[in-house]
């Protein structure tokens, strides 16, 4: 089966499920985007690889990497790999120069590992012909409007922002590493971007 390589257009929070997000992922070649919902732990998780974030501890996704790493495995691809009854499967690929294994895992986990190593999202044309939504006009603007909400979530409020601008280097400093400490990662993106801002 030909394989479509997809890539994470936007991450919000899910209007249908309390406590869930939306997952978004669109083909890199065509205008199907392929929603998944995820829980909130899986969301933080890919949200801290796509910011950057280091937190004090490594968390679930970082041990899996660490564990691979220490046996020579290397996270080739992941795949969004089948969709039974509205649930997505997703295989993580992993190789260690001789031998190659395939790992079940859900999508939000198997994106989180191959985010930490920068490893391509795939899936099959069935599965993106059954769930995927095609881009019109009509729902560009909603594909528009969750990539500001996702901005949106990743800015301060206006008020937040003007607290963290009053503050000096060394007392940003000193609030991310309290925020990362606390385990408060979106904080701490919204701090290390005013640290970006400055530098």
């Amino acid at each position: 089966m030909e394989k479509i390589k997809l890539e994470i257009l936007g991450l919000s929070s899910s209007q249908s499920q309390s406590g869930s997000f939306a997952l978004v992922l669109g083909e890199t070649e065509g205008n199907r985007r392929l929603p998944i919902i995820i829980g909130m732990f899986e969301a933080q998780a890919i949200a801290i690889e796509i910011e950057k974030i280091i937190p004090n501890r490594p968390m679930t996704h970082d041990l899996f990497k660490s564990f691979a790493h220490s046996f020579d495995y290397k996270v080739e691809e992941i795949i969004i790999s089948d969709l039974k009854e509205g649930v997505f499967f997703a295989k993580i690929i992993c190789n260690n120069g001789d031998k190659t294994i395939e790992v079940d895992a859900r999508p939000s986990d198997a994106i989180a590992i191959g985010l930490r190593f920068d490893s391509p999202i795939y899936t099959y044309e069935a599965i993106l012909a059954e769930a995927g939504i095609v881009l019109t006009d009509e729902n560009e603007d909603e594909i528009a409007e969750l990539k500001s909400e996702v901005k949106t979530e990743q800015a301060p409020t206006k008020k937040k922002a003007d607290d963290l601008k009053n503050q000096s280097v060394d007392k940003l400093n000193e609030l991310l590493k309290d925020a990362i400490d606390n385990e408060d990662y979106e904080k701490a993106a919204k701090i290390r971007d005013e640290l970006s801002r400055r530098n």
